[in-house]
């Protein structure tokens, strides 16, 4: 496998693009309940066709920059994010990651990926607002996204049901000019 390529470098992780021969490790993240719990929408078990679908829809749209997330050191691809559903007339666009890899979640990197993925969309891709959705049981991902530079803007109660009981939604926002 050749060195991939790094479009945005922090301190302990760098995001490239995404790359189709990690396609079974992102079939790997999407079918473990661990990884996909706290995203709400996605259901396992995933074939590699649906994967493979996913992909496709992944590097072909027109609304959306995703990226591979790596460790630094190594550079071990450890999860994925994005700017989702870009509105370009009106500068905003959603974010979203996943860590995929277990013995990477913890350390840190979320909230790293998540400055860098912010610091990208207002300086590189001229956008002013980003919003996210995290549900209530991520005390750890909403923690990450405050340190960030997020902000809860607004809640939808009780949506989603997992463990036996109903979950918020948490709305978090940041803004280009609350950097």
């Amino acid at each position: 496998m050749d060195e991939p390529i790094m479009s945005v470098i922090g301190e302990r992780v760098a995001l490239g693009p995404l790359r189709h021969e990690l396609m079974p490790l992102f079939q790997r993240w999407l079918n473990d309940f661990e990884t996909i719990r706290s995203l709400g929408d996605i259901q396992p078990p995933w074939t590699m066709e649906q994967q493979e679908r996913w992909f496709q829809d992944e590097v072909a749209a027109s609304d959306l920059i995703p990226f591979t997330i790596y460790e630094r050191e190594g550079l071990r691809p450890i999860g994925t994010t994005a700017l989702l559903g870009i509105d370009r007339r009106n500068r905003s666009a959603e974010f979203g990651i996943i860590i995929g890899e277990p013995s990477a979640r913890g350390k840190g990197y979320g909230a790293e990926v998540t400055r860098l993925i912010r610091d990208y969309a207002f300086a590189a891709v001229g956008l002013h607002t980003l919003l996210l959705g995290v549900y209530a049981f991520n005390v750890a991902g909403i923690r990450a996204y405050e340190k960030a530079g997020y902000r809860i803007c607004g809640r939808r109660r009780e949506c989603y049901f997992m463990g036996g009981r109903w979950w918020d939604l948490v709305m978090m926002e940041a803004m280009s000019d609350e950097r």
